[in-house]
């Protein structure tokens, strides 16, 4: 039996051919099995048929004819731990621990933070701001392995002001990289757009194309680790966001020649050696510190998370190879250290 399934097409797919999006996105199993659909008229773009290599647009509605599609059933709660550092009626502050989705995907069906979610709070009491019950509780997204801070919000109300104070970067969000090589200057700015790459759907990559969205990352140098036999050394930043784009701090690190270090997927001009990943299965990043205004109470919110015991031990290794800290950093990790002393997490 032949039934109509539609899709949005998200900004970071915006460029693509469609035969390309309609496999990367799961609609078909296949590229060539989506480039047949295609060719058979059983795709269309707005209302009309367009060729396999027609570049979609953000916004574009995407109606496409499949054979014995199942009707997805609702997003189950699961028992998966979850590291609450605050919680409230309205909002929850969590730190997110490696190898946990944010939400369902082609990839990852169910064993993600929404799962968690809904078993925590249940799916009537998460917000759904985006309309997607496979996007309960998210206002904000970490990678996969990115571990650190993160918010979820309880109604649409919280959900949505915290969406817009991320937008309008009213949100202070601050990450701790280490990253391949001695920078020399103790801050900069990366201003640089960034669009899904045209080689590789998996990867985002800093582009001048019409797909392209802002992204600005600035950073902050906390600790120089001299070079060894293997490597070119080591420079540990403080990263603030002020856009969120995919994977934006490990692209713009790569861009300037500085990658993350255990980064699987974002390595040119890191070293070839395995071992200057210093033992690591992920990259070096965490979101160490949020700050935000409780859009309910108005009151100040501020949390510190200290780095997880896998980035601790890589960053541990590099003692005896210290250049020194900078003042910032002699201030920051300070800062961190209390804070693993005291407690994880305060309100401001």
């Amino acid at each position: 039996m032949t039934r109509l399934l539609s899709h949005i097409v998200d900004p970071a797919d915006a460029g693509l051919r469609l035969d390309a999006l309609l496999a990367a996105r799961g609609l078909y199993p296949s590229r060539s099995a989506a480039a047949r659909a295609v060719d058979e008229g059983a795709v269309y773009v707005n209302g009309s048929t367009v060729p396999k290599k027609h570049a979609v647009t953000a916004g574009d509605t995407i109606v496409f004819q499949v054979e014995n599609a199942p009707t997805p059933g609702p997003v189950a709660g699961q028992p998966i731990d979850l590291d609450i550092r605050y919680e409230d009626e309205h909002l929850i502050v969590l730190s997110k621990q490696a190898g946990l989705v944010c939400h369902p995907s082609v990839d990852h069906d169910d064993g993600t933070l929404v799962n968690a979610l809904i078993y925590h709070c249940g799916a009537d009491n998460l917000c759904n701001v985006q309309g997607q019950d496979d996007r309960l509780g998210i206002v904000h997204r970490l990678d996969r392995d990115t571990t650190g801070l993160m918010l979820a919000a309880k109604d649409d109300v919280t959900g949505s002001a915290l969406m817009a104070d991320i937008r309008d970067r009213a949100v202070d969000r601050r990450y701790l990289a280490l990253v391949h090589g001695v920078i020399a200057h103790d801050t900069g700015m990366i201003d640089a757009p960034i669009a899904r790459s045209a080689s590789e759907r998996t990867r985002m990559a800093v582009r001048d194309a019409p797909s392209a969205r802002e992204a600005v990352t600035t950073f902050r140098v906390l600790e120089r680790f001299e070079h060894g036999s293997r490597d070119d050394g080591y420079t540990l930043v403080d990263c603030k966001l002020f856009t969120g784009r995919t994977h934006q701090i490990r692209v713009h690190m790569e861009y300037a020649k500085h990658p993350l270090v255990g980064d699987p997927s974002y390595t040119a001009n890191a070293p070839k050696d395995p071992t200057a990943d210093l033992g690591l299965a992920r990259q070096f990043l965490h979101s160490f510190q949020i700050t935000f205004v409780h859009p309910v109470t108005g009151k100040e919110m501020h949390f510190l998370d200290a780095l997880p015991v896998d980035l601790q031990d890589a960053l541990d290794s590099l003692a005896s190879r210290s250049l020194g800290r900078t003042m910032a950093g002699e201030e920051m990790l300070e800062l961190l250290r209390g804070r693993t002393e005291a407690g994880a997490g305060e309100e401001g």
